[in-house]
């Protein structure tokens, strides 16, 4: 038996649920974290694409990047993965996504009460300082 204490891996952790279910459908992988933000990454896919005439990502992949960004952001300020439902997600759409570019998610936990998570973020796809689109919603811790 180690003395070691137990060390939760983010980066392990988050890449293994990015293997499975949507994230998986839409090719989100691990990109980086903080204490209580998390970031994930779509490749260009030509799958994702909207309009094969523009190349243009749709957004629903882009919803499904934040919606998770966000949700592992408030694991990673609790230290603790427990059951949360995504109560209230809007996202602001400022501009499409350049084709050929991989999009980035910042997902930021940035209050939590007994029974809600505040976030925020945003999505780029190469320069944060000219976001595709801003997120802020809550969500809901689901055990008791």
């Amino acid at each position: 038996m180690s003395d070691q204490p137990f060390q939760f891996d983010a980066a392990r952790f988050i890449n293994t649920l990015t293997k499975n279910g949507h994230n998986r459908l839409i090719g989100a992988q691990y990109h980086a974290h903080g204490d209580d933000w998390c970031e994930l990454a779509i490749p260009y896919n030509p799958e994702l694409v909207s309009d094969s005439a523009t190349g243009i990502l749709a957004s629903g992949p882009i919803f499904t990047l934040m919606d998770m960004a966000t949700s592992l952001s408030i694991w990673l300020k609790t230290g603790t993965i427990q059951p949360q439902a995504t109560l209230d997600l809007r996202i602001d759409y400022l501009r499409p996504a350049k084709p050929g570019q991989t999009v980035i998610g910042h997902g930021e936990c940035y209050h939590i009460t007994r029974s809600i998570a505040f976030i925020r973020g945003h999505a780029h796809d190469g320069d944060p300082e000219k976001p595709i689109a801003h997120v802020a919603g809550t969500y809901f811790f689901t055990a008791s």
